[in-house]
Parts: structure tokens; sequence; C-alpha cells
């Protein structure tokens, strides 16, 4: 059967809030985020730069963390009260969950733990307001990122990390299973009323798939790819522009200078009425993955940010997908 939302949480999850990357070149890795992607650096340090959005106040959705390797270190969770952080610690003793307090420049209690399949996160309550630019129009550069939406976790037990996230009030507005079956291939959660906050997909994992921005209309992700490519990293556009089937989104990849993923993304739709079914996709379906638009590569399904110290296991579930090199003929 497939996992369903639990009413009362033991803490309150409000939205995907923050991502932090290890980069091995800082200055590059801003100047990508700044110039190509179009978020805003909220500030710098000497070996930290925090990024946001266009329409968030809040102080960061993005840290750039210099190091020797490049890691997705942790994705980041809002909770609604402090008193959420302190359920969510003693939820995570019961559990026998790694966890532990920490201090984060910017934010308020934070939390950091483990979930059942190795994801890294962090929970936070709140974080240092900035002013919102979105009415900054002569600052729109690129994309023009208006916040963070979601992120994409690699998971080698889709079925364990959705149970997981569903005990803590993640509905699943839309799923991906082997045809004529529940067996879970892909997961889409959400807290916030649209279609997801966090995505598991079956790999070798955990990993960190990719952070997605929302970005104003169609006609930004068209400039952000034409950016891209006068500031030379067109080869860096991983996937699109194209449709996808799930959470009907139009959408542009781009890796980073360290092969960090991220998505710009508008036009997904509202998932709020509890009454919502979520929405099946079987996996012979194609149009699950795009619409319209040619097929992912082999870089895009197989490649993602490890975690730092976490072990990458092999998924339980084994699938052999339709690449670009595959529909091209490449070999």
């Amino acid at each position: 059967m497939l996992p369903t939302a639990n009413p009362t949480p033991p803490f309150v999850i409000t939205r995907a809030s923050h991502v932090v990357l290890a980069v091995t070149d800082l200055a590059r890795s801003r100047d990508f985020y700044r110039d190509v992607v179009g978020l805003v650096v909220t500030e710098e340090t000497g070996d930290t730069v925090y990024l946001r959005g266009l329409e968030e106040s809040a102080h960061h959705s993005l840290v750039l963390e210099r190091a020797d390797a490049a890691a997705a270190l942790r994705i980041g969770l809002r909770v609604r009260t402090d008193a959420d952080i302190a359920a969510a610690e003693r939820w995570c003793a019961d559990r026998g969950l790694v966890h532990e307090r920490v201090h984060r420049a910017h934010q308020g209690p934070t939390l950091r733990f483990r979930d059942a399949v190795g994801t890294h996160l962090e929970l936070t309550s709140s974080m240092d307001l900035v002013p919102r630019k979105m009415q900054c129009f002569d600052e729109f550069t690129s994309g023009a990122p208006q916040r963070l939406d979601h992120f994409q976790v690699v998971s080698h037990d889709v079925q364990t990390a959705t149970g997981f996230w569903s005990e803590l009030g993640m509905r699943l507005a839309e799923f991906t299973a082997k045809d004529g079956t529940d067996e879970l291939w892909g997961s889409w959660m959400e807290v916030k009323g649209n279609t997801h906050d966090l995505v598991f997909t079956n790999g070798r994992g955990p990993r960190l798939h990719h952070f997605a921005y929302t970005v104003p209309d169609a006609s930004s992700l068209l400039h952000a790819a034409d950016v891209a490519g006068a500031l030379g990293f067109g080869e860096e556009i991983d996937r699109g522009p194209g449709r996808h089937g799930i959470s009907n989104a139009l959408f542009l990849y781009l890796r980073d200078p360290d092969q960090h993923r991220v998505e710009l993304f508008t036009t997904h739709y509202q998932f709020i009425d509890l009454e919502d079914e979520p929405i099946r996709w079987d996996l012979s379906n194609a149009r699950r993955a795009q619409l319209w638009g040619m097929p992912a590569s082999r870089r895009w399904f197989f490649e993602a940010s490890e975690f730092p110290g976490e072990p990458v296991r092999e998924p339980l579930l084994q699938a052999s997908p339709q690449t670009l090199e595959d529909y091209l003929g490449v070999h």
C-alpha cells in the first residue's frame, strides 16, 4: 500500500528552505550562481558565500562553502517554531537517528540529522531577514530565480524514504510505480501546497540529484539558457528546456563548476485540498519524464552529488532508463 501522510506529525515542517554545498573554487561557484543562474549574493566571508532568490526575505537559500572536494553537505527544511526543533530533537533521539544541535550563522535553532535512507538534512525554525528584491526588476539577470522550491534525492530505497517522510506529515502528490503494482520507483512529496518539496527517485544513493528554483515565466528559462551559452556554460545545460509530465513543470537543468545540479522551472500546480489524490505514473509511461522535449542524458540519470562520509548503496530496484544517447544511437 502507498504510505499516507500523518495528519498529526511530531513536528511541523513548512517548506524546503536551503541547501549547503561544498565547492572547490568559491569565487567561480559564486560567479556561476550569480551570473549564470541569476541568484542574489546576500553575504560573503572568507570561506562562505550566501545567496538567495529575488523574492526571498530569508538571508539565504543556497550556501557555498570552500572545501578540497565537492559534496552536497546538507539540504535544509524549515519548521514552524523553536518548539518544533525541540520536538524534532526528541523524536530523533527516540528513534536512534544520528542528530545534533548546531550553531549556523544567520539561522535560528538548527538541528542536523540523517533520515532513514542516509540523506543529510538540517531543520531550522528561523533566519535573519533581508529585503526582498522581487520588484527590483533592474536587477533581474539570467533566469531571475524567485525562490527555492524543492530537492530531489536519489535513494536506494524509495519505499522506506517515502514512509519515513509520510510519518512526518509530507503528502504524496505524484508517484511512479511499476505497472500494475504500488512498488514505488519515485515519490513527489509536499508540505506547502504545490507538487513537491522533497522528491525521492530510485538509484544509487543517497545522493542529491538537484535543488530547484522557480522562475517568473517560460521566457526566463530560455534567457537563462542563452546566458549560460554566452558565458561559456552552454555544455553545462544538463537537460531541457522541456516540460515534465510529473508536476507539469517547464524546466531547465544546469551543472555548476563542481557538477552540482540546479533546476530552474515554472508552472507547477496546487496540491492543497486533503481529498486530492496523488497522481500515479506507470513506469512504462515515458510521458512522466517529459511531456515534450528530448530524453535526459546518461549523466542526468546516473550522476549526482554525494553526501560526505555517507556510503552510497546500490538500488533495491534495477532499471535501464532510455537516455538521450540511446535515442540518438550514440554509445
